[in-house]
């Protein structure tokens, strides 16, 4: 076990959840969202666990995920917020719930333009002042 202090990432990994959700549909929608970011950003990625019997788990995020919570709007404007900076993002839509595949969730996103999409989950990685911003008008999920 370290001792040393704790580490201050100059990187955020956050997920913005609708405030209308179910219980279940927040832990849904996390899950599926935070899945995305491994891939396409590997440096969230820490080493491998390993307990004291040297049986090994797989490797988790090496930082936190900060969860949010806000309107429609508010997860609307975070989305063009997230696309006019380019950062790393998952979406989750409405119409995902309906959905039971990996095929159908890419065609139920494929076939809504951007503006028109009905976002109720979004993830985002990067830079921890862009990522705020990207954030703003969301509250920390209670």
């Amino acid at each position: 076990m370290s001792t040393d202090a704790p580490l201050r990432f100059d990187t955020k990994i956050a997920v913005l959840l609708r405030e209308d959700l179910e219980s279940w549909q927040r832990l849904n929608v996390t899950a599926f969202l935070v899945s995305g970011l491994g891939t396409a950003a590997p440096e969230v990625i820490g080493e491998p666990y390993e307990d004291a019997d040297e049986v090994a788990s797989l490797p988790m995020f090496r930082q936190p995920v900060l969860v949010f919570e806000g309107t429609k709007e508010t997860l609307a404007a975070a989305h063009a917020r997230v696309l006019a900076r380019s950062l790393p993002r998952a979406v989750f839509t409405s119409d995902l719930f309906a959905t039971g595949n990996d095929g159908d969730n890419r065609a139920a996103v494929r076939a809504v333009r951007t503006a028109d999409l009905d976002l109720v989950g979004l993830a985002v990685y990067g830079p921890r002042n862009a990522v705020d911003k990207v954030l703003k008008g969301a509250r920390m999920h209670p």
